[in-house]
């Protein structure tokens, strides 16, 4: 990982899997961040870049044809670190945009700099977080459809087998999901599939250093369904990916329900499940609130004033 040591331009470097364990002890030290500062989306999504910089990690992201900074991690005041992004930004000739600002991030960054900023947040963009107690036994009228789906599935496919991911099915629930994208991109050609699936298939190749944890869901030995996590905080587990085979009906439904239980049964401290943001889909925003979420992530993005605000 770079030590900056300019005074204007930070000097980043693309991450790496060699970050991870350095950068986990930092994120591990932060009372509240979304999924877009787990390190297996970090490494997996878009160009990411990062270094060490006034004992803060400083983040400096390509995406979606911006540059971004998402608020820097680490204990401590902000003010030297934040200075120092701003620096880079003009050195650089680019807007300052800091992302990913939780509540307390956004209210440091109005403290520190007053009339400075000014914040667009986004709902398309906050996490759906759902207790695993929750959705581990969809119990009460609240859940009556979710039980109907897995029940109906259950009559569907009664020999139906749940397995970890592991080498031995890692290139079948590859193929699956290949499938998957492959309908998906010929009904449009032109959707964000492209990106996802380039990070769905990182993640399939190195799911063991990434401390991603998986399950496949199968039915006489065809892949129906497969789910991706990594842990976010102490307490809450992400859910990167999930596919299902189309046509197969209650897949989702019972993969989810699947993945809660092995998860609280494997680690008893997750108390939740981080599901990632609706990103402002419809249909997805319907589907995340249909499992009724314990409480959202709300996320802000800051724009300098001076430099122009733009979207």
């Amino acid at each position: 990982m770079a030590v900056s040591t300019t005074q204007t331009k930070i000097d980043f470097k693309p991450v790496s899997l060699n970050d991870k364990a350095v950068y986990d002890d930092y994120l591990a030290k932060e009372r509240s961040r979304g999924c877009e500062f787990s390190f297996a989306n970090l490494y997996l999504w878009g160009r990411q870049n990062i270094a060490l910089l006034h004992g803060h990690i400083v983040l400096f992201s390509q995406f979606d044809r911006r540059s971004i900074y998402p608020f820097p991690l680490g204990q401590g005041g902000k003010k030297e670190v934040i200075d120092s992004i701003i620096a880079d930004s003009k050195e650089r000739g680019i807007p300052c945009r800091i992302t990913g600002l939780c509540k307390e991030a956004k209210e440091t960054l109005e403290q520190l700099y007053p009339n400075k900023f000014r914040f667009h947040c986004d709902e398309g963009s906050f996490d759906y977080v759902y207790s695993i107690d929750d959705l581990a036994e969809l119990k009460g009228q609240k859940y009556h459809a979710k039980r109907n789906h897995i029940n109906k599935f259950k009559e569907t496919y009664p020999n139906y087998t749940v397995e970890a991911l592991s080498e031995d099915n890692v290139k079948e629930a590859k193929e699956m999901c290949e499938d998957w994208y492959k309908t998906k991109l010929e009904e449009n050609p032109n959707s964000d599939f492209h990106m996802e699936k380039a990070a769905l298939s990182k993640a399939f190749r190195d799911y063991t250093v990434l401390s991603l944890e998986g399950l496949v869901l199968k039915n006489n030995g065809e892949v129906l369904a497969i789910t991706l996590g990594s842990r976010l905080a102490h307490d809450t587990f992400d859910v990167h990916f999930e596919k299902a085979k189309s046509g197969v009906n209650g897949a989702y439904a019972v993969i989810n329900y699947e993945f809660a239980n092995y998860i609280r049964g494997k680690y008893p401290d997750i108390k939740y499940l981080d599901r990632e943001e609706d990103m402002g889909l419809e249909g997805l925003r319907k589907a995340k609130q249909s499992y009724k979420p314990h409480h959202m992530v709300e996320k802000c993005w800051a724009c300098l004033l001076e430099d122009g605000y733009d979207y």
